[in-house]
């Protein structure tokens, strides 16, 4: 929901494009308060309802929407929105007032109109406050210019992105005997360490002498030791890389996030790790999503569907290929993973793909998903099903999609809502094993 409202007068918040195509049922999100949507967004979502990327879809289910809200009313005056303690909802045009962002902006941009459409609104109800909500920042900033109260939708960031789950925790001051008992058998009951344990978390269990690693399974009650070991060749460089390939070989979990930063090897452990697994599935499929996000731009480069991207997925083939370089010396196995590609075993294509398909018993690698939106995640793990494992990689500080940052992206969002849920695990990776080159530009540039 967006922020709360603060007690006083009513307001009217004002809808721009973005703000649709983020979450087409935004309207319905703002309590007691009016919603109104400027004709020219209606022309915007007119001119983006056809397509097969996330936006084309959140255009034409907003359209619908209206469809059916206008079906026996005239959307152009004040209609009550359904529920309880809900504002009105209403579909305004621009007109000129004193203030004319055409005027001051230019006419050849539509967001001009929209700021104008807000402005004689403002005019209109002087007893009212008028909000626009855009997720444009430059729009906000231009709204704020002209003396119109301008903020972001707030629905689906996370608060507090410094406190974000990371998946890890330290638990100081286990007895050493307890902690030799643990590596012995391998199992702890959550009963022998103090405190109340996370559901799906990595911890580290520091003695006077000794530490160990461990996962916290909340089906059973009890930790787990996580040993170090490589899949299909990979080995960890670290502890975190250790958690990460514990959740993503565990069988009981079926959703995996990781994030981090470039070169804390998230893509290639993931990719890794399926084709270890590769025996347990009927197909591994990668993919991230194409910025831009148009099949329009992928168009302007030659060849068929494979070459134009390629430029995109290079680096999930530069992953594969560094993971074929590791069987150098066993030629067998470098034509099995060719053989793989070849066959189609593994797949790597844009998501826009997936749409309407049922992925079943697929181990499916979503990488760059920070540059998702919270709705195109849901959609994606709505296309799983029996027997199939998602993973989603990403830097949630590397964004590079208009409209989203590290509060509102799909990652983030993911993390913050599935946490200690059975089926899913995360891990934040923090240390950089790509090279002392890129830690340097990570750390001090």
């Amino acid at each position: 929901m967006l922020k709360e409202a603060k007690k006083g007068r009513r307001k009217i918040f004002v809808l721009d494009t973005s703000v649709i195509l983020y979450d087409h049922d935004a309207f319905n999100n703002f309590q007691e308060h009016d919603v109104a949507i400027p004709i020219q967004v209606l022309e915007e979502l007119d001119n983006m309802k056809n397509g097969n990327e996330t936006r084309n879809f959140e255009a034409r289910s907003f359209i619908r929407l209206m469809d059916d809200f206008s079906k026996s009313n005239l959307i152009s005056h004040w209609l009550p929105l359904e529920g309880e303690n809900k504002g009105h909802f209403k579909v305004i045009i621009d007109k000129k007032i004193h203030a004319d962002a055409e005027e001051i902006f230019g006419n050849d941009k539509m967001d001009n109109r929209i700021l104008n459409s807000a402005l004689s609104l403002q005019y209109d109800n002087p007893d009212k406050k008028v909000i626009l909500v855009s997720k444009d920042i430059c729009l906000r900033l231009k709204a704020k210019a002209l003396d119109l109260h301008a903020e972001d939708y707030e629905t689906g960031k996370i608060k507090n992105l410094d406190q974000l789950y990371t998946g890890k925790a330290i638990i100081n001051k286990v007895d050493d005997k307890v902690l030799t008992g643990f590596t012995k058998t391998g199992t702890l009951p959550a009963a022998d360490i103090e405190g109340e344990l996370q559901n799906n978390n990595f911890y580290i269990l520091h003695g006077k002498r000794k530490s160990v690693p461990a996962f916290y399974n909340g089906q059973t009650q009890q930790l787990e030791e996580v040993v170090e070991q490589p899949v299909f060749n990979i080995s960890p460089k670290n502890i975190e890389q250790s958690f990460a390939i514990h959740a993503l070989l565990n069988p009981n979990i079926k959703l995996v996030s990781i994030q981090g930063n470039a070169g804390t090897g998230k893509t290639l452990l993931a990719l890794a790790s399926a084709l270890e697994q590769r025996k347990n599935f009927r197909q591994i499929y990668v993919t991230r999503p194409i910025v831009p996000l148009s099949n329009k731009d992928i168009g302007f480069l030659p060849g068929d569907v494979k070459s134009k991207i390629d430029p995109y997925m290079a680096p999930i083939w530069d992953n594969l290929k560094f993971i074929k370089d590791q069987f150098a010396d066993d030629e067998k196995m470098q034509g099995k993973i060719d053989e793989l590609v070849t066959n189609d075993k593994i797949a790597i294509a844009p998501l826009a793909f997936i749409r309407g398909r049922t992925l079943t018993k697929i181990f499916f690698i979503v990488d760059e998903a920070q540059n998702l939106t919270p709705h195109e995640i849901k959609t994606i793990i709505s296309r799983a099903g029996e027997h199939s494992k998602f993973v989603f990689t990403g830097d949630i500080y590397q964004i590079d999609t208009p409209y989203l940052d590290a509060e509102s992206n799909g990652l983030s969002y993911l993390i913050d809502k599935a946490k200690s849920h059975p089926l899913y695990a995360h891990i934040t990776l923090q240390k950089g094993e790509r090279s002392e080159l890129a830690n340097l530009a990570t750390e001090l540039l």
